[in-house]
């Protein structure tokens, strides 16, 4: 058995880095990472005939330990455990990185046995940190979660703010491997061998830390099966490229396919090792304990309680709304970074405490977090913070995105509504950096209804959600029973008179509002849009009443003039012949004030519209 275990998944990650693949010629400038497969071999062995509990036939069973490769680039053998187990045909190995194949070159939730896309280095813990908070504060259930990191990426912040998210909150159900090569990509890593600072770093941290020749199976072994009363990382001393002798512990193989004859050699060598090789390994079988959830058309129990001219902040609405959807199901979950009484998610912790998870100043951490709570579909996700720093996390939220995560997020304090706390807290990018993501939803409510409407939403919405809310009160504007849908914009002011469309949304909204009641003793009447959802945008409903305007529309926004509502409308508009277009945005770096005082020095306030609609007007009556 020692045998097999060391050298049978050994054989399949040479066979698949350095022979079949080698016969593609489309391979041979692919970064398949053979180097970085071979230090990991005896560890993956170990994990998935040993350790892990598992069913191999059906990968997303909720009962099975979970498994992260951080360290992505070492995709080739984790599909070959898989082919090990019986789960992929060894044909199937040979299509990776072709483009009708699953198998990609990093994991991807196309595979059945990935929960999470790696490949971007440093997010695998604190995706795993997610799945064993899940596992143990909310299914309360056994299965355990193990995530494999290369030494390289212990150079990224995030995973020491997972580190100490995990022994914070005392995951003693985690078990981080350390595969110590000693060698990145470039250079060697800052540690090198030095494993005794790896384990000094890590008991620092919170973490019981043990030392391990990762190519010996009795260690590793012994050291998984240790009693866990804390997170554990097992700090295994590799050799990158093992069993290769022209590539051990040398610099510049990182990523390089072998010559035909190099891998031949390589495998004549690993076959003779291997004994029994006709006998087949099985993982013991999990224990089922994992409570059945559903998480299939989560509704509000009631219509929001609000009524017409009621000042409210959205914030307020968000954290209310957040809060009153937790009483309907049990698996909604919140988190925050140390925000909450800005954000109000403060709401859902004092209803709901044991539901709620405070991951303090972390916010890369928190969405991965996030991911790894939502994963597998064991809890609706709503993860909250300043809308201004979620620019800090944007990588974790591109890889949520590939991960198919269907987490929600929300950005309080948008735009220059944090006034007098200056540029650094104003959230005037937030828009751009979600509208780039592809399956991201983007809500802005403008009042406490349209708030808790877009909650409701976002929880039956797959994909990566966003809503943006402001800190200022403002006036409810709908009433209780509006319909809101994703996608459709609502017409909140309009008559047959009306000369010029303005779309504003959020706190540009209410001035757009504002400056229509000052245009109409002027005999100037504007029609006025709520977009609710900037992506997707409801391009026919803008485009009908624009036209219904003659052509004339304004956009008015606070967020910078890049990526926002005006890109928006103008890319939905931009093949309209006739129209008339003008864009009102934050043109430049703010400072410090009052918030009245910021939107009119900006000018997005409803003086600024007034001015606009003004002066379109004119322009297209001296055209006459």
């Amino acid at each position: 058995m020692r045998n097999r275990l060391q050298f049978s998944l050994a054989h399949y990650n040479i066979n698949i880095c350095f022979f079949s693949l080698q016969k593609r010629k489309d391979m041979k400038n692919h970064n398949v990472h053979p180097t970085s497969c071979c230090s990991v071999a005896e560890i993956m062995s170990v994990l998935f005939f040993h350790s892990m509990k598992y069913r191999p036939d059906d990968p997303k069973n909720p009962n099975n330990d979970r498994f992260i490769l951080s360290k992505g680039h070492a995709a080739p053998v984790l599909y070959s455990v898989w082919v090990e187990i019986g789960f992929l045909k060894e044909s199937e190995l040979m299509s990776m990185c072709q483009l009708d194949s699953t198998l990609e070159g990093h994991p991807t939730p196309k595979q059945q046995f990935v929960d999470v896309a790696t490949g971007s280095l440093g997010q695998g813990l604190g995706v795993a940190c997610g799945m064993a908070y899940t596992a143990k504060y909310f299914d309360k259930s056994s299965y355990r979660v193990y995530c494999l990191l290369g030494d390289g990426e212990m150079s990224e912040g995030a995973v020491w703010e997972a580190m100490a998210f995990a022994s914070y909150y005392q995951l003693d159900n985690l078990l981080a491997i350390l595969d110590i090569n000693r060698l990145g990509q470039s250079d060697p890593a800052p540690l090198q061998h030095h494993v005794e600072k790896y384990q000094r770093r890590c008991e620092a941290f919170g973490w019981h830390a043990i030392i391990v020749d990762g190519h010996s199976v009795e260690e590793l072994c012994k050291a998984m099966s240790q009693p866990r009363h804390q997170p554990t990382a097992i700090i295994a001393k590799t050799i990158k490229g093992k069993g290769i002798p022209v590539a051990e512990d040398k610099m510049g193989w990182h990523g390089k396919v072998l010559s035909k004859d190099m891998a031949e050699s390589v495998l004549r060598d690993l076959q003779s090792r291997i004994l029994n090789s006709n006998k087949r390994m099985y993982p013991t079988s999990p224990t089922e304990d994992a409570p059945p959830v559903s998480l299939r058309n989560v509704r509000m129990p009631s219509a929001p309680n609000y009524k017409p001219g009621e000042k409210i902040a959205t914030c307020k609405g968000y954290g209310m709304a957040v809060a009153k959807l937790g009483r309907y199901n049990e698996r909604v979950v919140a988190m925050d970074v140390d925000t909450k009484n800005f954000t109000c998610s403060e709401i859902f912790k004092n209803e709901h405490p044991n539901r709620f998870i405070e991951c303090y100043s972390a916010e890369q951490n928190m969405v991965s977090v996030a991911t790894g709570c939502a994963a597998r579909e064991r809890n609706i996700v709503f993860a909250s913070g300043l809308a201004t720093f979620f620019t800090r996390a944007y990588d974790q939220l591109r890889m949520a995105a590939i991960s198919d995560s269907n987490i929600n997020l929300c950005g309080s304090h948008c735009g220059l509504s944090d006034g007098e706390d200056g540029p650094a807290h104003m959230g005037l990018e937030d828009m751009a950096i979600f509208r780039a993501i592809p399956t991201a939803t983007i809500f802005y409510p403008s009042d406490a209804v349209s708030t808790e409407k877009a909650v409701e939403l976002a929880a039956n919405t797959k994909g990566v959600c966003y809503i943006r809310t402001a800190r200022p009160e403002t006036a409810i504007i709908y009433n209780s029973n509006e319909d809101f849908h994703v996608g459709q914009a609502k017409v909140v002011c309009q008559s047959k008179e009306d000369q010029v469309t303005v779309i504003g949304a959020g706190m540009t909204l209410h001035e757009a509002l504002a400056a229509a009641e000052q245009l109409k003793k002027e005999r100037i009447y504007i029609r006025v849009i709520d977009p609710f959802t900037i992506k997707p945008l409801d391009a026919k409903t803008i485009i009908d009443h624009v036209r219904a305007t003659r052509g004339r529309v304004i956009t008015v926004e606070d967020h910078y003039y890049e990526g926002g509502l005006g890109e928006a409308v103008c890319s939905a508009i931009v093949n309209e012949p006739g129209f008339t277009f003008q864009r009102l945005a934050v043109t430049h770096i703010p400072r410090s004030g009052k918030m009245c005082d910021l939107l009119k020095i900006h000018g997005i306030d409803r003086d600024s519209i007034t001015q606009v609609v003004r002066k379109m007007l004119s322009s297209s009556a001296n055209a006459k």
